[in-house]
């Protein structure tokens, strides 16, 4: 198989098993500067799509031996190979095949006789589409953030960044489809009940890892946004940027949480006195002259997120 440029050239797979509508189609993108593999059955469409991961596939539904609707499936159940566009090719016009198309994995689909004019609008449309999609994920993996994407209806996982697929590996061990449950009923409740609950918070052994709905993509996609809190590493944080003792990062980190001297010193097991004389050093080592004041530029160097005053120790 010649290699293919990414660079200069969309890829798209065509799959379809008549030799007049392979021909037809691969005419029409070739003209029109589309990279063109092709597969006459599904476990050929399978495996050129998981070697060369084209930008949109064009899938017969009905083929000998496995059918397109099955080919979508193992696709979409691929994680190198669910973000790929497939549109069907289906002379099946009835509601349910058309249903059935969107079940298995769809993006759209196109009713037979095809019309290559047709073909290169939705494949442009969709291309475009997949691509800014792709863009935004790669800011996302480039930012450290935590994010995945999970379908509503069953609470598949469309993708996730690096870091997110670390803290459901942490936070959901060996059983992390548990895991995923647990957040899939959450988000049951979040979107049918909006304002959605705050967020949802997992406990592990040295922390928690708090799953919160940004919002939803226009393909009805869930955005949740995963951040771990840590009350030792976040101290342990507080201690290195502003060079603080362990004791005054802990004074510190309360502060955060709204506490008086009092509950501090009854938390921290240590004089309210000493409580004093700490604030005063975190202040001048802050450079700031107020509790809210040192609270907020500690939560701004840390980015960590508005907290409540209720927190318990």
């Amino acid at each position: 198989m010649p290699a293919i440029d990414r660079m200069n050239e969309d890829v798209v797979l065509i799959v379809d098993d008549v030799p007049e509508n392979l021909s037809l189609l691969y005419d029409a993108l070739d003209e029109a500067g589309y990279a063109v593999l092709v597969a006459t059955n599904g476990e050929s469409a399978l495996q050129r799509a998981r070697q060369s991961l084209p930008d949109v596939i064009l899938l017969d539904a009905v083929m000998p031996g496995m059918d397109g609707f099955e080919v979508a499936r193992q696709l979409k159940a691929d994680a190198d190979t669910q973000r790929i566009p497939i549109i069907f090719m289906t002379g099946l016009t009835e509601t349910e095949h058309v249903v059935a198309a969107f079940a298995a994995g769809s993006t759209d689909y196109l009713t037979k006789p095809i019309r290559p004019s047709e073909v290169l609008a939705r494949i442009a449309a969709h291309v475009q589409s997949a691509r800014q999609t792709q863009q935004a994920r790669s800011v996302l993996d480039a930012y450290g953030q935590a994010c995945v994407s999970m379908r509503p209806t069953d609470g598949a996982l469309l993708w996730q960044t690096p870091l997110a697929r670390t803290l459901l590996l942490k936070y959901g061990g060996p059983d992390q489809q548990s895991l995923v449950s647990r957040i899939h009923a959450w988000l049951h409740i979040a979107v049918a009940s909006p304002p959605p609950p705050a967020t949802l918070e997992i406990m592990g052994e040295e922390g928690r890892m708090v799953c919160a709905l940004h919002g939803l993509t226009e393909e009805g996609e869930c955005l949740l946004v995963l951040h771990e809190e840590s009350d030792a590493a976040t101290t342990r944080g507080l201690a290195e940027a502003f060079r603080l003792t362990q004791r005054e990062a802990e004074v510190l980190y309360w502060v955060i949480y709204g506490k008086t001297n009092r509950d501090i010193g009854d938390i921290l097991g240590i004089s309210h006195r000493t409580i004093n004389k700490h604030l005063e050093n975190l202040f001048e080592k802050l450079g700031v002259e107020t509790r809210t004041a040192a609270a907020a530029v500690a939560m701004r160097r840390l980015q960590l997120p508005a907290q409540a005053e209720t927190k318990k120790p």
